[in-house]
């Protein structure tokens, strides 16, 4: 964008981004995928449907027609070669959660943000299953829309006769209730992701974390605080004896949901290694806008970048710097991605 070139209307951009989302949910749930009609990216855990490339394409097509000098980064279109640059993007996950979406489990979402100067300023998360949409702008909060059950009395009994039950919208700015302090990590609900890598470094540094952070605490013995020979901290290449014991883990299969889901409160943590910007611009903004913390999922990495690949999640709350050091602390070895 040239200095000529008006400033971006955020606020049509993220009703635009809505009207699209909206959309390509009825195309998400009128497809009909089985574990039998999907095809292969890297390898068998790396799934994609004709619908993922619908959805992009209808995507990507209006978008182009209604802001033909922006730049488009999307899932099912990217290359090796493209990047992330300063220019406004819009960054498109058509299904975030793939696999769920094959195996027709319904936590999935369509990821939609819009990035300016490599930093995300719009993100629309839907999933059309569920009807929940999660919407934030850079500066103006973020909200949660969903549908409000109906009461008891007017859901039908079984064998009673059909009949349509209405129901309304509600519109709750995020995070869902007050954000109560953090403290430690054997406090909190963690969502981690396994990705596709299923061997190598990266896989060996998650599966290890995993367990660390499951794990009882056991008195730790002294680390130092020298660097190993490749340049990550002691503690994390050496593996640190420190553990997590949180409460639980939570594995639910898309990056976007998952951020949401902190974002709301309703997880304290999200640790993700592997992903690609399109996974986690849009619950960027989200995160941010409830009051969270994204930085970057190795120690140190206060000041993340949205395609780093590499990202950890916290909800708001008083505590959560002291939440990414403890959590930093414990990582077992280093997660390294061509990005």
């Amino acid at each position: 964008m040239t200095s000529s070139e008006p400033t971006p209307d955020l606020q049509e951009i993220h009703d635009f981004l809505i009207d699209l989302a909206k959309v390509a949910g009825d195309t998400i749930t009128s497809a009909r995928p089985s574990t039998t009609t999907f095809g292969t990216k890297i390898n068998s855990a790396d799934l994609v449907t004709q619908t993922d490339k619908a959805v992009e394409t209808t995507v990507s097509t209006a978008l182009a027609k209604r802001y033909p000098t922006y730049t488009f980064l999307g899932e099912e279109t990217a290359t090796s070669t493209s990047r992330l640059t300063d220019a406004p993007t819009f960054i498109v996950d058509p299904i975030d959660g793939t696999t769920n979406f094959v195996h027709g489990h319904p936590y999935i979402s369509i990821s939609l943000a819009f990035a300016h100067h490599r930093r995300p300023l719009v993100g629309v998360v839907y999933n059309p299953f569920t009807q929940n949409l999660y919407t934030a702008i850079k500066g103006r909060g973020a909200f949660l829309t969903c549908p409000s059950l109906p009461p008891p009395s007017a859901i039908p009994h079984p064998g009673a006769e059909k009949k349509v039950v209405e129901c309304s919208y509600t519109t709750t700015r995020l995070p869902l209730g007050e954000a109560a302090p953090l403290t430690k990590l054997d406090k909190c609900l963690v969502a981690v992701e396994w990705g596709n890598e299923r061997s190598g470094s990266n896989y060996d540094c998650k599966t290890a974390t995993f367990a660390a952070l499951a794990a009882a605490h056991h008195p730790s013995s002294s680390s130092s605080s020298s660097s190993s020979a490749d340049g990550e901290p002691a503690a994390a290449a050496a593996g640190p004896t420190k553990t997590g014991m949180v409460h639980s883990l939570r594995s639910l299969g898309s990056a976007a949901l998952n951020m949401c889901a902190v974002a709301a409160g309703h997880v304290d943590v999200y640790w993700e290694g592997g992903c690609w910007a399109w996974d986690v611009a849009a619950g960027w903004v989200v995160v941010e806008e409830a009051g969270g913390l994204v930085v970057g999922g190795m120690p140190g990495e206060w000041e993340g970048e949205v395609d780093a690949r590499r990202y950890l999640v916290v909800r708001g709350g008083e505590g959560g710097r002291g939440i990414v050091e403890e959590f930093w602390g414990l990582l077992r070895g280093g997660l390294r991605y061509a990005v």
